[in-house]
């Protein structure tokens, strides 16, 4: 009697494989496509035919959409900080994944889970961790079991699929494609290879060539630092983010090539797009750069770009990830706005702020007018530059240098 187990399901190759690989580990193949709103309902259709060609026992899509933008994409825009400046988390569906998959398995009453990692790659850490943080299941990762014996491991599953008759789409053949409604990541092929991406290396982004020539202005809405309309329109969050993704991907916003240094140590190189999130990380920066104190805006980054490795690194439930969400939700308080943003192509400015919480002065502008004169300026001066002055007058009076 086979034994059922729980498959986390893209379509793509490395999980396509997968399943045939695991039936003829004697077991009962269901599977779990979580779709966070990156696809289409022609896509999705084609995942769940895609799962039954190849034999699976039972196929379920999970909406987590919703999900993903509370648990994932506003915290982000809390942190505010990229990975290594760069990189925007693209693949931290995979926590979410996990969840749903989990809970699939409870319903079926098997422990048993199944992903696509590799052994080389972040997802196995992301998938494996979370997994231990949510209960005590066992982890299966096909080929993480074959990779040592087969060589090159995406050639070798290819071929494994078509002996058996079942065919390969001829973009996963190029690349290993992850798209979500976070953005698209692209690596394999010339990009692993360090090489200029070639023309088939894109997702959404409209190249140079294509940007329509008028500017895109675009006003975005926040309360307590949670974007929630766009152009004066409340909507959801997921709904936001795809429209945002649609109109700045046509100007080739987002898209980026990034070289990471994995967890295990090797250097992971992939090009990305994530147009609705450059979008908005724009927009909130710059709400915030307005409402929060001068202290909060230079110690809040450190927590920002500590959450970030948490998250990117595979420790989304780690105790020290709940508290520092604590922190930046609590800097939130008065990041409550409009913000209008504009692109002519490739990168955005915010270019117009409105706040009833701007820290501004009714008696005074920056370069322009001060209700303070002379004597109070140089007080102040005197003052805040006491150390440093005391520093050198002293190096004078030893006899040092002035350049000592």
């Amino acid at each position: 009697m086979s034994k059922d187990l729980v498959l986390a399901f893209s379509g793509g190759l490395d999980t396509s494989f997968c399943i045939p690989w695991l039936r003829e580990q004697g077991y009962a193949v269901h599977t779990v496509f979580a779709d966070t709103g990156g696809v289409d309902a022609e896509e999705r259709a084609y995942i769940e035919q895609r799962a039954a060609e190849l034999g699976a026992a039972s196929h379920r899509s999970v909406d987590i959409a919703q999900p993903i933008w509370d648990e994932f994409v506003v915290p982000l825009l809390f942190a505010g900080e990229w990975y290594q400046g760069q990189y925007p988390l693209l693949v931290s569906d995979r926590y979410l994944i996990v969840k749903a998959s989990l809970a699939r398995c409870d319903e079926l009453g098997t422990r048993i889970f199944a992903h696509g990692c590799t052994g080389m790659g972040n997802d196995q850490v992301r998938f494996d961790l979370t997994v231990r943080a949510l209960g005590d299941y066992q982890i299966i990762a096909p080929i993480r079991e074959i990779q040592r014996e087969v060589g090159e491991v995406r050639a070798w599953e290819r071929q494994y699929l078509e002996d058996r008759g079942f065919a390969v789409r001829d973009k996963v053949k190029a690349y290993t494609i992850n798209e979500n409604v976070l953005g698209v990541t692209l690596s394999g092929g010339e990009v692993d290879r360090f090489e200029a991406p070639g023309p088939g290396a894109r997702g959404w982004c409209k190249p140079r060539s294509e940007w329509p020539q008028a500017p895109l202005r675009v006003r975005i809405g926040f309360e307590r630092g949670v974007p929630i309309s766009v152009d004066g329109v409340r909507r959801s969050g997921p709904e936001i983010l795809q429209d945002l993704n649609r109109r700045f991907a046509d100007y080739g916003v987002g898209r980026s090539i990034y070289t990471g240094d994995t967890t295990i140590g090797l250097k992971g190189r992939i090009v990305f797009e994530a147009p609705g999130l450059a979008a908005l990380a724009q927009a909130h920066r710059a709400l915030e750069e307005c409402v929060l104190s001068k202290a909060q805006n230079r110690f809040k980054p450190e927590v920002g770009r500590r959450w970030v490795e948490l998250a990117y690194e595979g420790f989304f439930h780690d105790p020290l990830k709940h508290d520092l969400d604590a922190f930046l939700a609590s800097t939130q308080a008065r990041v409550s706005g409009e913000v209008v943003i504009e692109t002519e192509g490739g990168s955005v400015t915010a270019i117009a702020v409105q706040s009833p919480y701007i820290l501004s002065s009714a008696s005074a502008t920056y370069a322009q007018t001060a209700d303070w004169g002379v004597a109070e300026a140089e007080g102040f001066i005197r003052l805040y530059g006491m150390s440093s002055g005391l520093w050198s007058d002293v190096g004078r009076r030893a006899g040092e240098g002035s350049t000592t």
